[in-house]
């Protein structure tokens, strides 16, 4: 006779197969950047991670056109898990140089150990944030050569073009996010040191409202599950004040905090050049890739030979420092698990992934668990990304 106890892990057991898709992170990679010495090219590729058991394991790769210049969000995952989306800011010429891409791929994981390349379509060049609202609806591409957003309708797992929206010129939109809701979104103008509001309505999106100043190359964006409070990462930190010369050197990078209800920006300095930032399933946790001059050649300006993941705890625009954690170089994407306790971190140079645990308030480096890849992970999401 079973006893209550083994009756319920049953049941759990049982029940794992339902919790896939929350469960589920997919990892672009890729092939085409080559450090210093290196002079063979590997395949571009998209990995699925499971993360329902610890530690999290690779299940499934496919080949497909990946890039890790651009914002770590130019992958997206479906609320269902049923598909996702992939762009690629850069493609190899016959030459074997690099030009920009506008490829944006539907990779179908309807059998997550066995995802498949299902659609191809083309959105503006140098494509790079991409965004699903929560309906699986409607998609929308980031394109920085032609400052331009693509809007794509969603229909069985396949996209259709269904407009443009042109941004002002040299806007040069890096990322874009559907608000919770899906009734609007929100352009990261790297450029213009912008967020730009969009209005979506049914397949029509338009830009909406005056755009909110951030802060010196903003670069990635979230949302608070409700949708009030928007976060982005800003390269070259604060704004100068107007009429000051452009400083010099290298500037601390910044995570500014806007509330979309009354305008309020709040900014925290957080290290050299913050490549990424993702919010926990909850809201509660933030984390932050922070570069830190570690993508560059030893002996170089500004070089450090790691960078850094950072905590915060969030309450609206207030972000109070939990912890921070040595990482490897040149990191770009990070992403949660559902529970909010893992989070794995793309590491470009070692071609890694690590994978940290979240204890009390200190951020753990689980060495044991880093998964290792043939090119370089570059951007990452899953289903409760954003």
């Amino acid at each position: 006779m079973k006893t209550r106890n083994s009756l319920a892990a049953a049941i759990i057991a049982m029940a794992a197969p339902a919790s896939l898709p929350a469960q589920i992170a997919v990892s672009a990679n890729d092939g085409k950047q080559l450090r210093p010495g290196e002079a063979a090219r590997t395949a571009d590729s998209v990995s699925v991670i499971d993360m329902r058991r610890y530690p999290p394991r690779v299940i499934g790769t496919v080949a497909a056109p990946a890039s890790m210049i651009g914002p770590p969000d130019s992958v997206a995952v479906a609320r269902t898990g049923g598909f996702a989306l992939v762009s690629a800011a850069q493609q190899l010429n016959a030459a074997g140089t690099l030009d920009p891409s506008g490829t944006v791929s539907v990779i179908d994981l309807g059998k997550p150990d066995a995802p498949v390349v299902a659609q191809t379509v083309q959105a503006g060049p140098g494509a790079s944030g991409v965004a699903i609202n929560r309906a699986g609806t409607l998609a929308l591409v980031a394109s920085t050569g032609d400052d331009s957003v693509s809007v794509f309708t969603i229909k069985d797992r396949r996209l259709t073009p269904a407009g443009k929206v042109h941004l002002p010129a040299k806007a040069r939109p890096t990322d874009v996010a559907f608000l919770p809701d899906g009734r609007g979104a929100i352009v990261v103008a790297q450029t213009a040191g912008q967020l730009i509001r969009l209005a979506v309505a049914g397949d029509t999106v338009t830009m909406a409202g005056a755009p909110i100043a951030t802060g010196m190359q903003p670069y990635g964006l979230t949302f608070s599950p409700d949708g009030r409070y928007a976060y982005n990462t800003n390269l070259q930190g604060r704004l100068s004040p107007a009429g000051a010369p452009p400083g010099r050197g290298p500037h601390v990078g910044t995570v500014t905090a806007v509330d979309l209800a009354t305008g309020a920006v709040a900014l925290v300095e957080v290290g050299f050049t913050p490549e990424h930032l993702t919010l926990s399933p909850d809201g509660r946790l933030l984390a932050v890739v922070v570069h830190n001059g570690s993508g560059g050649a030893p002996g170089s300006p500004g070089y450090w030979p790691h960078g850094a993941l950072k905590l915060y705890a969030v309450k609206g625009t207030t972000l109070t420092a939990l912890a921070e954690a040595a990482s490897g170089a040149w990191c770009q994407g990070a992403t949660f698990s559902a529970d909010g306790r893992t989070i794995l971190l793309q590491c470009a140079a070692a071609k890694e992934i690590e994978v940290f645990r979240i204890t009390g308030k200190a951020l753990v480096r689980d060495e044991a668990a880093t998964l290792k890849f043939e090119a370089r992970p570059g951007a990452i999401a899953t289903a409760m990304t954003r």
